[in-house]
């Protein structure tokens, strides 16, 4: 048996320090095992070039492989993993996986992430690198049961877990959903498909007589794209785009939403959903991955837009349906309370001992 419960973790991320959903979960897992007594590593493949404070203060230790001109150096990650007696590396995904894991040292267990579901993976190279690379891992990690179990079948896995994503806080207090003002949260890129939102919604302030706005945060490419759209559909009067917020931010924006809506093509176990729901605020959502049938209170079929619009429309007109759907929301999500999650992650760590 290698050494105790506080060993070293390491997590290496393509992109450490950027915005992004897999991101922020790296660092508040990072943080709440630091906290916990861990030695904790961040390593960041290549270097951001905008990057994003996930954390206020950090109690972790922060590396990034990319020189200021060069390439990311794998001889850089094994002398840092080299300096290690014993301890878990955690790889975020199937990219860093196949990069990094013959820079491991032997004497270091090995657990390869994934923060996509079965159903995207299968229509990507995700896949297929999994299928090689994952098998020869001491764990893999999924996001739900459902998904182990699919990869396992798929890829023949022989290490197949489940563990879903922490949220950053558990709010004491929720969202009274009484302002009118339906949330988007992630970034502005085709996959978001936020115009699919900004359709929904425009048709559902045509059914509703309530003054609702459409509050949009994160930054993108396609924000030039929307703002057009919103004013094709007649709501730029409603339409607000926050761009880049500070973690710090997003608490009081779930206080003052009371609907959040995804439209994504494809989504893992989505953080701004069961953060939402965190604060009481029911999400509609397409049905694109169990992760997403997890924590959402309506969803509809992949594309539906019809069916999303309905979804909307009867959740701005009702505030006692969107209470009783945010209140099971909220108790749904309680199993991905930091210390929770926390739990299944150090009692992961301990099983690989055995």
């Amino acid at each position: 048996m290698r050494a105790g419960g506080r060993d070293p973790v390491v997590f290496v991320a393509w992109d450490a320090e950027a915005l992004g959903g897999v991101q922020r979960v790296t660092h508040t897992l990072a943080q709440g095992l630091a906290v916990r007594g861990h030695e904790v590593h961040v390593v960041g493949i290549h270097r951001s070039a905008a990057p994003f404070r996930h954390v206020a203060e950090p109690g972790y230790h922060r590396h990034v492989l990319q020189g200021r001109l060069g390439r990311p150096s794998r001889r850089r990650l094994a002398a840092l993993l080299g300096a290690l007696r014993s301890g878990y590396v955690v790889l975020t995904s199937p990219g860093t996986v196949a990069w990094a894991r013959e820079a491991i040292p032997r004497h270091l267990f090995t657990v390869g992430q994934y923060h996509g579901s079965y159903e995207h993976a299968r229509s990507t190279w995700h896949l297929r690198s999994i299928r090689r690379h994952y098998p020869e891992l001491d764990q893999a990690v999924f996001l739900s049961p459902e998904d182990a179990w699919r990869f396992t079948e798929d890829c023949l896995l022989p290490n197949a877990a489940d563990v879903p994503n922490p949220l950053p806080v558990w709010p004491a207090r929720t969202s009274p959903l009484t302002a009118p003002r339906v949330l988007g949260v992630g970034r502005l890129a085709g996959v978001k498909r936020f115009d699919r939102l900004i359709s929904a919604f425009a048709a559902a302030c045509r059914a509703v007589p309530e003054r609702w706005e459409l509050h949009l945060v994160g930054e993108g490419e396609d924000e030039p794209r929307l703002r057009e759209h919103a004013a094709a559909e007649g709501v730029a009067d409603r339409v607000t785009f926050h761009g880049r917020v500070p973690a710090e931010r997003m608490p009081l924006l779930y206080l003052h939403g009371s609907i959040l809506a995804l439209t994504s093509d494809h989504e893992g176990l989505p953080l701004a959903v069961a953060e939402a729901a965190s604060y009481g605020v029911p999400a509609v959502a397409f049905d694109v991955s169990s992760g997403v049938r997890a924590v959402a209170a309506r969803t509809v079929p992949p594309g539906d837009l019809a069916a999303f619009t309905a979804e909307l429309t009867a959740l701005m007109a009702d505030l006692a349906a969107r209470r009783r759907l945010g209140a099971a929301a909220r108790d749904r999500v309680a199993a991905y309370r930091p210390g929770h999650v926390l739990d299944r992650w150090e009692e992961l760590f301990a099983r690989l001992r055995l």
